[in-house]
């Protein structure tokens, strides 16, 4: 009997000892049958997962596999968990929870907080706990020596760690990824004990990444003096008394000598929806706030659908309806300029602002100017002739393309004119291109073509009333073009019916416009003529002396004329680049124009035959171009003609531009 029982003792032992080495087992589908030894808050969810603790203040929680665990002197153990920590507010976190190698299952003398449920005051650090702990801890508490508020430590006997590390792992080359243990994310631990090597390591990553091949953690120590045989493996966590959160484990797998078996991912159960119970309160306060949000941008949008009709809205008057088809919507114009952007502006003068735009529609580029006009006297008619101009067609004229009239503003669109106008060109400016006489002369005679249009070839007559080298512009062909004809018409409907306004620029002005304030077709050969001299002298009419006298071109080339010697009065620039017959017959012409009879000026019919040469120009010597006009002669200075015949101010008439 007495030989039978040690024979019996031994057999239990070596029976012990097998079932430890083959403890093994993995939960990847949930832990409905897992048949947990559990404690304190711990529940297994409908779906399967393992709950440690909810939002409940001060409370712990215990899962432990039910069997135990042996351990020898050289056993190894391998294991892998998937767990998340649910915070109550996103960014505050209470305590965390812990992988557990104990004793017992029982813990019932260990408290919540930051003692994790595994010990409490008096025992913690005691080396008869015989426990090995793997903490994942969000809070910093500093009695127990934390290195932060998010790190991952090796626990033996109590909560200050032997090796800790914040959260995180290493990917490829060694570079550290950090992890926020409180993001309610799921996250991969795998923790294994080499009994051999007597060595332990620890890795963290997220559940969508292979296991990293360098640890987090790694601590050389001999367990076999620390973990008693049998013992238990399982989880512990625990809650505060303020921040609270939830504790989840999805799955886990476990192997004593030998490498657990990993979890597949894609089987473990489901975490509920983040936020948990803060889920119900959409109705009650999200559908409200979506309520007020979208009466806030209903009333937005209609305020600024108000806004948008009142600003973009006009008022078609009766009489404007037969000339539909030639008004623009002033909508189309302020989208075509960019709302009139200081960057499309092409320039100023005394008709208004020229801003370049491209009609959102047609997308053709236009030139848009801006006329400020208040009065309503004459408008109807003026808009008639407008409109009528509209339909004027000369390959060199401006076409008007059409009108839009609004709060005081009359706003004309014209074909653009990529090269701008023509005194860019003419004067010291740092212009890229300097015009040669070809080019010269070709304008010249485009707008003489373009003018005695507007005087004898067309159904009407119009009197242009300011010709002069800003309002010629220039085509991508560098062709002239005449622009704004017909637009002085629009102070006279503005006018007092008891002043007079005499519109025009200095210099291009006919001396009897200023007593009469009469524009006609004469007065416009005489602004032709100061026209021509500008354009081959490359000098603005009236020009300011070195003295600060005034100089006064015609008088100037009247002056070479006299001496013989009148192709000297040319541009500088032209160097030997021109035809001389060309400049002697231009500049002589720009004499025979400048006349200060009307009589004796020549009509725009007989200027372009004279510069087609089919017709001969007259002997300036034997032509009556030296008549006086009330006893002053031509080449007296055309500034004392003007004042001297006129009491208009000078203030009443514009200058260059």
């Amino acid at each position: 009997m007495f030989l039978r029982l040690p024979t019996l003792v031994f057999l239990l032992v070596l029976v012990s000892l097998r079932s430890g080495e083959e403890t093994s087992f993995i939960f990847n589908t949930g832990f409905h049958s897992a048949n947990l030894t559990m404690d304190g808050r711990s529940s297994i969810t409908s779906n399967g997962l393992l709950q440690l603790t909810n939002e409940t203040r001060l409370q712990k929680g215990h899962a432990f596999y039910p069997n135990p665990v042996v351990f020898s002197n050289t056993s190894s153990f391998s294991t892998t968990f998937v767990f998340a920590i649910r915070p109550q507010y996103p960014t505050l976190s209470g305590h965390g929870l812990a992988f557990v190698i104990s004793p017992t299952k029982a813990l019932p003398n260990a408290i919540p907080s930051q003692y994790l449920g595994l010990f409490n005051e008096t025992n913690n650090g005691d080396s008869t706990n015989h426990m090995l702990a793997i903490e994942l801890d969000p809070v910093q508490n500093i009695e127990f020596d934390d290195i932060n508020d998010n790190h991952v430590g090796i626990d033996i006997n109590g909560l200050n760690s032997t090796r800790s590390a914040p959260a995180g792992y290493y990917g490829n080359e060694s570079q550290f990824h950090n992890l926020t243990l409180i993001s309610g994310l799921p996250m991969q631990v795998w923790v294994d004990y080499d009994g051999v090597k007597k060595h332990i390591s620890v890795v963290l990553g997220p559940i969508n990444i292979t296991k990293p091949q360098t640890p987090l953690l790694a601590l050389s120590r001999d367990l076999s003096h620390i973990l008693t045989n049998p013992s238990y493996v399982g989880f512990s966590s625990s809650t505060g008394s303020q921040l609270l959160a939830s504790h989840y484990v999805l799955g886990w797998s476990f192997q004593v000598n030998g490498e657990a078996q990993n979890l597949v991912i894609s089987d473990l159960p489901k975490l509920p929806g983040l936020g948990g119970k803060k889920q119900s309160m959409i109705l009650p306060i999200g559908l409200p706030l979506f309520s007020l949000c979208l009466i806030i941008l209903v009333s937005l949008y209609i305020v600024y659908y108000i806004y948008r009709k009142r600003k973009f809205s006009e008022i078609v008057e009766e009489w404007e309806k037969d000339y539909v088809s030639q008004r623009f919507k002033y909508k189309d114009i302020y989208l075509a300029t960019k709302g009139f952007r200081e960057k499309e502006l092409l320039g100023s003068g005394g008709f208004g602002k020229v801003y370049k735009g491209t009609m959102p529609s047609s997308k053709i580029e236009v030139a848009v100017k801006k006329v400020s006009h208040e009065s309503r006297q004459g408008m109807r008619e003026f808009i008639a002739e407008i409109v009528s101009i509209g339909r004027l067609r000369h390959r060199n004229l401006v076409s008007l393309l059409g009108y839009c009239r609004r709060k005081g503003e009359l706003l004309l669109v014209y074909d653009f004119m990529p090269n701008g106008s023509l005194d860019k060109y003419l004067y010291n400016q740092p212009m890229a291109v300097t015009l040669s006489w070809l080019q010269r002369f070709r304008i010249i005679k485009g707008v003489a073509s373009g003018l005695c249009y507007l005087h004898e070839e067309w159904d009407q007559l119009v009197v242009h009333r300011d010709i002069k080298a800003s309002n010629v512009l220039l085509d991508s062909d560098f062709n002239g073009r005449l622009g704004d004809f017909g637009l002085a018409r629009l102070y006279d409907h503005g006018n007092d019916p008891t002043t007079t306004h005499v519109v025009g620029t200095l210099g291009y002005l006919a001396p009897e416009t200023t007593r009469t304030g009469r524009a006609t077709t004469k007065s416009d050969v005489f602004s032709f003529g100061a026209f021509l001299l500008e354009v081959v002298c490359g000098s603005r009419p009236i020009e300011q002396g070195s003295e600060g006298e005034s100089v006064v071109l015609v008088d100037w080339v009247y002056g070479y004329w006299q001496r013989g010697e009148i192709i000297e009065a040319k541009d500088e620039n032209l160097r030997r680049d021109y035809i001389a017959e060309e400049v002697e017959l231009v500049l002589k012409l720009g004499l025979l124009c400048s006349n200060s009879q009307p009589s004796n000026r020549p009509s725009m019919r007989q200027v372009v035959q004279y510069l087609n040469g089919d017709v001969t120009l007259p002997n300036l010597s034997s032509h009556k171009m030296f008549d006086n006009i009330d006893g002053v002669s031509f080449s007296s200075p055309i500034m004392d003609d003007y004042f001297s015949h006129s009491s208009i101010p000078e203030s009443q008439l514009s200058g260059g531009r």
